[in-house]
């Protein structure tokens, strides 16, 4: 039978939680890392074990970590402990360095004024499809950096910040590349995102990037209504199936666009507000998608306290509340962008958490929810492997 393993990120370590196929019983492994914010944990499709992990503090920075035995164990590639070590004890913060290439220049800050790019942390991991030792890095402030020595080190793919990267503004959380989708039917192609300066995307492996955002409107934040970039998208999924089909969660609207980006239209439909920031598509259906309403972009909160999942089968427009098991009064958590996962088990799989610590799992597509976990720390983000 196959197995299920969930990786869970939180703003203080990170924990692998396991079950067989039935996804009924459930083996909570940590906190590894305790402490630290980990922002994203993902495995390698090409080898399930190989593990990678940001680990990062306010105090002593970031720290790439790697296992390569499905998260029993981990190391620091590139690295050993002493290594990291400053003369008091503490961690340096200095494994796996992330450095811009050349002249960085500057970017708009919140107040109008151009300010310098500083980097802050990673947020967001992307193994390679085919090679476990190959991985992108989405970092704040917000650039992309590559790996093929297994994360030993890293080399920023800078034309992306040559994509207008002057104008690129942080929103409330900053500016960060928070998500990296590889095309399935051609690596060379990928599509990241931008908050707040909107989507991007590569067809020649980034060596060159351009904006795609046509059709995003972004009325209180941004008036220009033909500005290329400053969408703040809060993220974007896929199906393997339909590479060139995207649904995006904006910062209001739910999108979608059917030629890679080029253009885009709404999709939100009678949802009870169009604000979120998870979206995840069916793994056996290209057009049933997820989100997660919040009430606004000041509220942070599910609409009337009531914890619901909103599943369309028709890729947009036509949306139903999904609540078996969910908390429907006097919740009012968050469910964060890398927070919201599938497996590919024949009946689908449906995984999120919440920033009460709370995972939940739906063996049957959205239909019924269960909690695997509670009362971890918040959670950050949420990745599934199935495993043979």
């Amino acid at each position: 039978m196959s197995k299920i393993r969930v990786l869970v990120g939180t703003k203080k370590g990170a924990f692998i939680c396991t079950a067989d196929g039935t996804r009924r019983n459930w083996e909570i492994s940590g906190p590894h890392f305790a402490g630290w914010e980990m922002y994203h944990l993902k495995g390698s499709p090409a080898d399930p074990n190989r593990i990678y992990a940001s680990q990062t503090s306010g105090w002593f920075g970031q720290i790439i970590q790697r296992s390569d035995d499905g998260g029993k164990t981990w190391s620091t590639p590139g690295s050993s402990p002493e290594d990291l070590k400053g003369p008091e004890g503490f961690p340096k913060g200095e494994s796996n360095k992330f450095v811009y290439e050349g002249e960085t220049g500057t970017h708009m800050w919140y107040d109008g004024t151009q300010h310098p790019w500083e980097f802050k942390r990673v947020w967001h991991l992307e193994p390679s499809l085919t090679d476990p030792d190959t991985a992108y890095a989405g970092v704040e402030d917000a650039a992309i950096f590559k790996t093929t020595d297994g994360g030993k080190t890293w080399k920023e793919l800078p034309s992306l910040r040559q994509a207008k990267g002057h104008l690129w503004q942080p929103g409330a959380g900053g500016m960060a590349v928070h998500t990296i989708i590889i095309d399935p039917k051609n690596p060379k192609r990928i599509y990241i995102a931008i908050s707040a300066a909107g989507a991007f995307r590569t067809d020649d492996g980034g060596q060159t990037w351009k904006p795609i955002n046509r059709g995003l409107k972004s009325q209180y934040e941004l008036p220009d209504p033909d500005a290329e970039v400053g969408h703040c998208v809060h993220r974007i999924a896929l199906h393997p199936s339909r590479p060139d089909v995207l649904f995006m969660q904006k910062h209001w609207d739910i999108m979608r666009s059917d030629n890679a980006g080029g253009e885009w239209k709404e999709v939100s439909g009678n949802l009870p507000t169009d604000f979120g920031f998870p979206i995840e598509v069916h793994f056996h259906e290209p057009e049933t998608i997820y989100v997660v309403p919040i009430t606004s972009d000041s509220l942070h909160y599910p609409p009337d306290g009531k914890l619901r999942v909103y599943r369309s089968k028709t890729g947009g427009n036509e949306w139903e509340a999904l609540t078996k098991g969910l908390p429907q009064k006097d919740c009012y958590v968050n469910v964060l962008r890398d927070a919201m996962a599938v497996d590919t088990l024949d009946e689908c799989g449906v995984y999120f958490g919440t920033t009460n610590g709370t995972v939940y799992c739906s063996p049957d597509g959205g239909d019924s929810w269960n909690a695997i976990v509670r009362d971890l720390p918040g959670v950050l983000s949420v990745e599934v492997q199935t495993l043979k």
